[in-house]
């Protein structure tokens, strides 16, 4: 197995799943729809994706992510977005998001944390 930082093959960065009967999911997609992130894995971290926030039936407050094309908007923007994002990644405050986004903090150089 080629390592995927040396391949010329980027199919394992997205997918589009024709048949899923919940497609789209997401409006405002402009490039290939990219299925790989169905749930995104940045749903309990700080991100720059539009969402709002609710009360659940437990009492907990929660991201809602659906006016969000950040990770579906095509197979290569999304999985650097993603991968951005994952690198540093925040814990998510439970607040609901700012006009402009929380900005991250700037992580420590490595070796230096």
């Amino acid at each position: 197995m080629e390592p995927k930082e040396t391949t010329q093959n980027a199919a394992f960065k997205g997918f589009t799943n024709a048949a899923c009967p919940f497609l789209p999911c997401h409006q405002g997609v402009k490039r290939d729809f990219n299925c790989l992130f169905c749930y995104c894995p940045l749903i309990g971290y700080e991100c720059p994706g539009p969402y709002k926030t609710y009360t659940d039936g437990n009492g907990l407050t929660r991201k809602d992510c659906s006016a969000c094309a950040l990770p579906h908007d095509g197979y290569e923007q999304s999985w650097n977005f993603i991968q951005k994002w994952l690198d540093y990644p925040q814990p998510w405050s439970g607040k609901p998001q700012t006009t402009p986004p929380r900005a991250r903090p700037k992580p420590a150089p490595r070796g230096m944390a």
